[in-house]
């Protein structure tokens, strides 16, 4: 094998490397956040529902402002939960899965963003749930692939917006119950996300004359 050979299996085997390590490490991660939504949410239901009224968004009042950051952990029941932790497993995963440091800025950028455009255009209504995240990560995986143009994330953003493609009826505002605004947000902050933290390219070379 020439050198040039082994030089490119190296390179390839510790790019290869690195997307596994990647990926076990965004798995820890969204597994780690879904154990605390479930946790919580136990606490929460031998309170009768008391941290989602204390630590849920309420559009328009100043002390609602703080469910911003507590509210993606919060959610109105198990049933409610559960709708939620497949969807935020799979596709936390993938927002993860090649760069967790970027994984770890997008998630806040989404879950302030998202909460703050909630909290703007609910007034006194109380939200609570991580369909935002849900929302978020579905929009940063899908303009990651549109900035970023690697063929990896290009093929997630396709597998992504023909598998989950019919989530987008949550933004509709005709579904009673649903906080359709923390859902268009939250897609909002994802797709922000990901322009933030687009990869930068290199300028060509000015030319000389």
């Amino acid at each position: 094998m020439s050198d040039y050979s082994g030089s490119r299996f190296d390179s390839a085997k510790r790019g290869a490397g690195a997307l596994l390590s990647g990926a076990l490490s965004a798995l820890i991660i969204v597994v780690a956040m879904l154990s605390v939504m479930w946790a919580v949410e136990g606490v929460d239901f031998f309170l009768n529902g008391a941290l989602d009224r204390e630590f849920g968004i309420v559009g328009w009042e100043p002390d609602g402002l703080v469910g911003i950051l507590f509210a993606p952990f919060l959610h109105g029941g198990f049933g409610h939960l559960m709708a939620n932790s497949l969807p935020l497993l799979v596709l936390g995963f993938l927002a993860g899965l090649r760069d967790l440091r970027k994984f770890l800025w997008a998630s806040g950028l989404i879950i302030l963003i998202g909460g703050f455009g909630t909290w703007l255009t609910s007034p006194g209504v109380y939200t609570v749930g991580a369909s935002g995240l849900v929302f978020g990560y579905f929009g940063y995986i899908l303009a990651r692939g549109l900035f970023d143009r690697r063929l990896l994330d290009i093929a997630i953003a396709v597998g992504v917006g023909i598998a989950y493609y019919g989530i987008l009826a949550g933004l509709l505002p005709n579904q009673q119950g649903i906080s359709w605004q923390g859902h268009l947000f939250g897609l909002i902050g994802g797709v922000v996300a990901s322009w933030v933290l687009r990869r930068k390219r290199a300028l060509p070379p000015a030319s000389a004359y």
